[in-house]
């Protein structure tokens, strides 16, 4: 009898030997078995695994030529004593740190410096009355005639008018220029508009304990800019501020969400959006005219806000459609904006949103989908990410809830939908706090179509798309990863943006030409250095 149970245990383990090799020869994990017989054989597997790791994440397809690998070098070598200083010394490292706060110490960076003055290509996630520095706003906007000024509940909100300002009793108007003469240090009186006008705060945890107080305060800032940037004039000069200070950045080309305000005149004569489309459309042609050696251009996504009904989404989705008609090479497609956990879902404007699929034959509108902005699974918002794909958006905003559907990850990867990465708005709107822990670390180290954009900038202080790629470089990848990255980044946001395939060869040889003309510039400086690197930023 015991030797009866011994055959049989004998052939348990057997078979279960056998399927345990099975899975060894399945995952190919016969060398790290055999790694463990010497300590070479056991160090070459290890090394074999992080070779392995590297050749599956952004930018390993990226060669690097004899100039481009002096300039790497220079890079590594900043990049390390950052991280060294963070890891070893126990300094504050500038991604860990509500940018809010920590933007001083990302300034301060060398690091930081070599990426503002690097060609990063296009930023392809942005909002329209977010995307200038606010101080430019106070500086020159506030200073025109005929701006008034009221305080409601501690905040201020603007606009002009051409005479007696209406009566206002929760919020009376005064004269911007009139309060400003009564001050008695009038660069404090305008700091103190700035930092009204932002979301800027000495304690970030403080003052916004939680995502919806965030949202809250941050969704108020763009009713107190409103008046200012809605109006005609400056409408003109702020679109015009905005190509120049991503110009400045050394970004080439911008796709942004606009809502197409309600645009006003002095008078009160109210403009429409057919006026607002003509200006942006204007406004690229004009500017790429002046800077063609320097910008490529851009495109406006119609957004509605995802609480309206979706009869109003219907309309936008048609007018979208005539936009795109009317303005092919400056319009883009449509998608729905706001704060996503308490907005109707994609699925509540389905209807809505197929209309031109199941027109005859079919409307060409791309869609560009904000989804998965959310820290939660399993709700209709993170599920916005399977209507985005399903209703084949061309990128999807945000995307910060994807790690949490494989199986949208595999159709994103196959299929090279962009996902649009913004590194600071994530943390400063309370998805994430220290960026280590983002998801998004997941796509850079297995090579997903990532874009890195910066949502929002002016209103927590940010300028341009540099503070987001510095992010992105010193969070999101690795210690070793390197120039290879950054580069694959500007290439992967021309590649997938809205561009034809004629514009994406115009934008990418005059990038190209940019990047040439940094590699050089970085040479010259280590150069004129004497070769020492710790000098190169003062």
């Amino acid at each position: 009898m015991a030797a009866y149970y011994i055959l049989l245990l004998s052939c348990f383990f057997y078979v279960g030997f056998c399927a345990f090799l099975d899975v060894v020869k399945e995952y190919d994990l016969m060398p790290l078995f055999r790694a463990v017989r010497d300590r070479d054989s056991y160090l070459r597997a290890r090394n074999d695994i992080l070779l392995e790791e590297r050749n599956q994440r952004i930018g390993h397809d990226v060669i690097l030529n004899q100039n481009e690998e002096r300039v790497n070098g220079i890079l590594m070598k900043f990049k390390e004593l950052e991280i060294n200083r963070s890891r070893t010394h126990g300094e504050p490292f500038p991604p860990s740190v509500n940018f809010l706060v920590g933007k001083p110490l990302v300034e301060k960076s060398q690091v930081f410096q070599i990426i503002k003055s690097m060609p990063k290509g296009a930023a392809l996630h942005l909002h329209d009355t977010s995307m200038v520095d606010l101080h430019w706003l106070v500086q020159n906007v506030t200073y025109r005639d005929n701006c008034y000024m009221c305080l409601k509940k501690s905040y201020v909100y603007f606009n002009f008018f051409g005479g007696t300002p209406p009566s206002n009793p929760d919020c009376p108007w005064k004269s911007v220029r009139e309060e400003r003469a009564k001050a008695t240090d009038v660069n404090e009186f305008d700091n103190l508009l700035y930092l009204n006008l932002t979301l800027i705060t000495p304690d970030p945890a403080k003052a916004y304990p939680n995502i919806n107080v965030v949202w809250t305060r941050f969704l108020q800032t763009f009713d107190q800019v409103g008046g200012l940037i809605n109006y005609a004039p400056v409408f003109r000069d702020y679109f015009y501020e905005a190509l120049n200070e991503f110009n400045m950045d050394n970004v080439q080309y911008l796709e942004f969400r606009g809502l197409l305000p309600k645009v006003y005149e002095l008078n009160g004569t109210q403009l429409d959006k057919d006026w607002v489309m003509k200006t942006y459309h204007d406004g690229f042609v004009n500017f790429v005219a002046e800077h063609r050696n320097e910008f490529s251009g851009g495109k406006v996504i119609y957004s509605g806000l995802r609480i309206v009904p979706e009869n109003d989404v219907l309309s936008q989705v048609k007018e979208s459609i005539r936009f795109r008609q009317l303005y092919p090479n400056h319009f883009a497609g449509y998608d729905l904006v706001g704060q996503e956990d308490p907005g109707v879902p994609l699925l509540g404007y389905l209807d809505a949103l197929l209309y031109p699929s199941e027109q005859t034959p079919p409307l060409d509108l791309p869609y560009f989908f904000h989804a998965g902005e959310t820290d939660w699974q399993g709700t209709p918002t993170d599920r916005n990410l399977i209507d985005a794909v399903l209703l084949n958006t061309s990128r999807i905003g945000h995307g910060y809830a994807l790690d949490k559907h494989p199986q949208i990850m595999k159709i994103v990867k196959q299929r090279n939908i962009a996902i649009e990465v913004n590194p600071i708005s994530n943390q400063v709107l309370a998805l994430v706090q220290d960026l280590r822990n983002h998801p998004a670390a997941d796509l850079v180290a297995q090579d997903f179509p990532v874009v890195i954009s910066s949502d929002d900038p002016a209103i927590w202080g940010a300028r341009g798309l540099s503070y987001d790629f510095y992010m992105a470089f010193m969070a999101l990848a690795g210690e070793d990863a390197d120039l290879r990255l950054l580069k694959k980044l500007a290439i992967n946001s021309i590649e997938l943006s809205a561009m034809t395939q004629i514009e994406k060869n115009k934008a990418m040889n005059l990038w190209r030409q940019k990047w040439d003309a940094f590699i050089q510039k970085m040479l010259h400086q280590l150069n004129q250095s004497g070769g020492d690197v710790s000098s190169l930023f003062g």
